[in-house]
């Protein structure tokens, strides 16, 4: 389906919608502007909605253990003091005070935005949406084909809330592998904003028209860095914590816990960890089951071919392996940072103190959240070490997929990607 000019259309109009695109954008970019206000007022409202309880049987569709932890991460998300925060944060300031006095300095939009949404978060489509609309853009959205429809239904209960909305916003349902008509929508804007893997961003730089902005969000990695295995008291209370977080994101999420690292050079440290770990994972696992046939599919796949691979010898430096129901523990010899097989899989790896900026200054470009286990007194030291190696985000074990108000992205403010200064002379 195709949501254009506020009104649902059927994907077989794709082409002429595309072809009187061009003129409505520019007759919109030449009479109307956005102001961050009438956006920020559309979209508190819808967030009293979902808070209030109007939205429960949309929000019961998610692909999701729990849809009561969605509702209430996007009431938070979508609240008026978020959304004003993070205008004041990501986009305070527009004039240098050195500037020249004849000298203006203008905030402008971009113009227009063409968003290829990833389908592994729900609700992200409409959230890169937002960011597009925040900053005074017209946005054209590419949902992924994972989307299950929520994305549409948000986005147009947005345009009900506030009809000005309606020529800033056009969503299509085009596969990836029409090429030509997302090289038409990419030469009607002046941004890409594309999420997703190493693939799909280089896909976009192919399409892109020389002279458009590219903002890429792409795949990063999280792991846990556990500084002291060997004191009990550090790891009771936060491995608990560190097994939710697991299951509940089935490590799907840019943040998630890939690998854990020990701070040991001893390979008997991590069977021991394990030991203690595996059953706070399963009992996680269990909580957090899911029961959707796409999931269940994809972990049935994914351990079979791990089950050849270990036939013909490719086991990856295994060094052992812990089964649970629902869940495991993947011991390997090296150190290097990588993506595990997900899906309650974890890579479990040695990872001394003095090595930790060589070894994860190799991923530079890919670090994103490090969930980080130590006494008290060495959190200042580790966090320190983490952030010069590249890291972005550095949290506790169990809040290393959790959202903060103000929080950055990828180590940027998201908004300012979506500006251009204009220098004016007075």
């Amino acid at each position: 389906m195709i949501l254009y000019r506020g009104k649902i259309f059927d994907s077989a109009e794709q082409d002429r919608i595309l072809a009187e695109m061009e003129p409505y954008i520019n007759r919109t970019l030449s009479e109307k502007t956005l102001p961050a206000e009438k956006v920020i007022d559309a979209i508190a409202r819808l967030g009293k909605e979902i808070a209030a309880g109007t939205h429960d049987t949309l929000l019961a569709t998610l692909q999701a253990d729990d849809p009561r932890r969605y509702k209430l991460l996007a009431a938070a998300m979508l609240s008026r003091e978020n959304l004003e925060l993070k205008l004041k944060t990501e986009l305070y300031g527009t004039t240098s005070p050195d500037s020249p006095p004849a000298i203006q300095v203008k905030m402008m939009s971009l113009g227009v935005i063409f968003h290829i949404a990833a389908g592994n978060m729900d609700g992200l489509p409409a959230f890169s949406l937002a960011e597009g609309l925040l900053t005074g853009n017209i946005n054209i959205l590419k949902l992924p084909q994972a989307d299950n429809g929520i994305s549409l239904e948000i986005i147009s209960r947005l345009i009900a809330l506030e009809p000005a909305l309606k020529d800033y916003i056009f969503v299509f349902d085009t596969p990836s592998s029409d090429v030509r008509a997302m090289q038409r929508m990419a030469e009607l804007a002046d941004g890409i904003c594309v999420w997703g893997g190493e693939a799909a961003v280089k896909a976009v730089r192919s399409l892109a028209p020389t002279g458009a902005k590219l903002i890429e969000w792409g795949h990063k990695l999280g792991f846990c860095y556990i500084a002291d295995p060997g004191n009990p008291e550090c790891l009771t209370s936060e491995l608990s914590l560190l097994a939710e977080h697991i299951a509940e994101t089935k490590q799907l999420l840019c943040s998630s816990c890939q690998t854990i690292f020990l701070n040991t050079e001893e390979e008997a440290d991590l069977l021991k960890f394990c030991e203690t770990f595996l059953p706070l994972l399963e009992a996680a696992s269990a909580k957090h089951h899911s029961g959707t046939i796409g999931e269940r599919a994809y972990l049935t796949l994914m351990r079979h071919t791990e089950y050849l691979e270990e036939l013909i010898g490719q086991s990856h430096n295994a060094a052992g392996e812990y089964r649970g129901t629902g869940c495991r523990l993947i011991v390997r010899s090296d150190s290097e940072l990588e993506l595990s097989p997900m899906m309650c899989s974890v890579l479990v790896k040695r990872l001394p103190e003095d090595q930790i900026v060589s070894v994860l200054r190799r991923k530079k470009g890919l670090l994103q959240t490090a969930g980080l286990i130590c006494a008290p007194e060495k959190r200042d030291a580790f966090t320190e070490l983490f952030a010069r190696c590249g890291v972005t985000r550095i949290t506790t074990a169990g809040n290393m997929s959790a959202y903060f108000n103000g929080e950055a992205h990828d180590g940027e403010y998201a908004l300012r990607r979506y500006v251009r200064m204009v220098d004016i002379e007075v």
